[in-house]
Formats: structure tokens, sequence, C-alpha cells
């Protein structure tokens, strides 16, 4: 009689329970010089959309979405083993950025009466953190439901940032194809935090991005100097090639005989985000016409660095030990706007103790 109960009630249980939609198995992807273990997370829900990330660098080493057609493929530049991605000092596949994503005019930036002298890494700045930054650190992983836990904790002083800088970021895959950054960090002093992420995504898993369909929710973008710093000015998109109000592909004028354009070899500018609330709103659309894939990127910052690979040349080897070409991905990294420290005009990054840094990104995927 009891094991006729138990098995009516395991029946009604699974009728009742739906399964697990996401799913969350860890790995070890490689271990480091010394020994210590850096981890793999492969993260799939439901519809078979899987993400994988790794420790080192927090890393977004590959994202499997469906096309029009249902067919699966990856749709992010990365490399092929943890030796190549810690041999790369330029591109920052995937990683997570940090403490301060994009530049900071002169490596250095006064904050409360100090000046802090950064390491120089890009021309006479600092870019992404510094020469050691978040993307070049094993972060503590644990799963967590639909996803995976990073954390990292920066000593004061790391890479000339003042501060103890705790930090937590979350990546959770959704039943309806979203993959969701969620960043939150505290200070035990005054510091300046902006962190990102660096995917390159090619929607068609191959080829260049030249036509794709960008759309960036944006009446105004901040011009540059010769060393990629902004000037300052927030200028109006209109008449020039960095309007994507509407839907335009990058090609159609990323070679135009327009000085911002020849700065950054293409585009490498942040944009000012439309924003009307504090929650997440629409930053940014891209559609790739032949897969019919299709990001919308998400978040609650006020701006988003748009790059179309500019800086790739073929020297640095991706998936499968092809070359990373010119213009075979495009990022679009949101972000507080590059040397906000230096610019009081700007949103501020200043975190200060009992505050917290808590910020939300979500790329969400779709087919037509």
């Amino acid at each position: 009689m009891r094991s006729i109960l138990s098995a009516g009630v395991t029946a009604l249980l699974l009728t009742v329970l739906p399964a697990a939609a996401v799913t969350v198995k860890k790995s070890e992807y490689a271990k480091l010089p010394d020994g210590s273990p850096v981890s793999l997370f492969t993260v799939t829900n439901a519809k078979g959309m899987e993400a994988r990330i790794m420790t080192w660098g927090g890393v977004l080493v590959s994202l499997k979405t469906p096309d029009r057609t249902g067919h699966l493929a990856d749709v992010v530049l990365g490399h092929d083993s943890l030796r190549d991605y810690r041999a790369d000092t330029g591109t920052y596949f995937g990683a997570l950025i940090g403490r301060y994503a994009n530049r900071i005019g002169g490596a250095q930036f006064k904050l409360d009466g100090k000046t802090y002298k950064l390491p120089v890494n890009d021309g006479s700045n600092s870019l992404h953190g510094g020469v050691i930054g978040f993307d070049k650190r094993n972060w503590t992983g644990r799963e967590v439901p639909g996803g995976v836990e990073l954390s990292l904790t920066s000593n004061d002083g790391d890479q000339g940032y003042p501060g103890t800088l705790k930090t937590v970021v979350t990546y959770t895959l959704t039943d309806d194809n979203a993959l969701r950054l969620h960043y939150t960090a505290t200070t035990d002093k005054a510091t300046v935090v902006n962190m990102s992420n660096h995917t390159y995504w090619n929607l068609k898993g191959e080829g260049d991005i030249l036509n794709n369909l960008v759309t960036i929710n944006a009446d105004k973008y901040t011009p540059v100097d010769e060393g990629l710093i902004p000037t300052g000015e927030l200028k109006d998109v209109t008449g020039t090639p960095f309007d994507f109000r509407k839907p335009t592909a990058p090609g159609a004028r990323i070679n135009q005989a327009d000085e911002q354009l020849k700065r950054g070899k293409g585009y490498d500018h942040n944009w000012v985000l439309n924003r009307t609330g504090k929650g997440v709103e629409l930053a940014a659309r891209v559609e790739e016409p032949t897969s019919g894939r299709v990001l919308e990127v998400f978040t609650d910052q006020p701006g988003v660095q748009f790059y179309t690979g500019n800086f790739l040349n073929g020297s640095v080897k991706g998936k499968g030990g092809k070359p990373a070409n010119q213009r075979t991905a495009l990022c679009l990294e949101t972000q507080h706007y590059p040397d906000s420290p230096n610019k009081a005009s700007f949103p501020s990054a200043t975190l200060k103790p009992g505050e917290k840094y808590d910020s939300t990104t979500e790329f969400r995927f779709s087919a037509k």
C-alpha cells in the first residue's frame, strides 16, 4: 500500500512541477601555471540556447542561439584555449571589464583633492582597468539558479585605484533567450567604478558585420580627440555618420571622410542613451539579415560604446585558429562615459563607502 501511494504521489508531483528550464553544469576549463583551476559553467535553457562562462576574466566563452530556422550557432568571438586568452592583451574577447571600462585620459584622475595615477596601456591613457584589469583575474565562481555568480576582491591600490572593491557579477540565462548580467560592488574608500562586458558579437556566426542593421537609442554621442578621449561635448547625431536612430548598416557610412571616424578607424565611440527612468531600457538593436537573428541590448547605464572591431588585424587567432580580422564582429559595451572621472559634466562614476554599485544589462535574442 505504501509503495503504491508513493508512486502515485511521485506521478502527481511530476505532473504538477515543471522540469527545470535552465540547467547549469560546472567543469574544469584548464589550469593556470600555478595549478589553480579555471572553471567553466555551461548554462542551457529549455529552448537549447547555451552560454558558456569561465572564471578567468569572467569571459563569455561562447553563446549559441537559434536563427530563423532554429539552427544554433555560436555568435561570439573568442579563443580556443586558456593560453590564448592569457596571451591576448588587446582584444578583451568576452571579458568582464573593470575597475573602469574604457579610457581614462592621461592615465590619472583626481578624487577628493587627491590625484591617482593609473597604468598607461593605451597611448598616454589607461584602458579597461589597467595592465592587469578584471579581465586578467581568475574570479571565484559558483552555481546559482539559472546561471553563475562570479566574485572578485580588488585590493586598495590595485592598478592605482583607491579602496578595496568587492565585486559580484551574475550571468543568468532566461527562458526567453536573454542573457542578463547583474553587477554589484562595494568599497571601503571613495573610488571610481565602471564595469562592463566586452563581448564581440557576430550574429551570423561568420563573415563581417558591415551589413548588420544597427539601431542605437541616442540623440547624442561624445566626440573624441586624437587619443580617443571624449572632448566633453555631447554632440547631436543629426546629419552625421553617428545617427543610428533608424536601422542602418555600419558599412554604409564607416568609410566616410569624417574626422571622428578617422580617429577611431571606424566606430569606437560612446553614445549618450535616451533614458526616461532608472530601470533597464532599450539601448541598441542589431539585426543580421541572412540568419534573421536579432540582438536587443537593455541597460540602466547612461551610455553604450559601439565598436566595430577596428583594431582587429588578423594577428590574433580566434576560434578554430582562424584570424580575427577587422569588422568581423561588433561590441555594444554598456557603461558610464569614457573619462568620466575627469569630466565634471558627465554622470558621476564615483562610489563611496556605504553605497552600492548596482547595474544590470540584458542581451535579448530572437529571430525573424
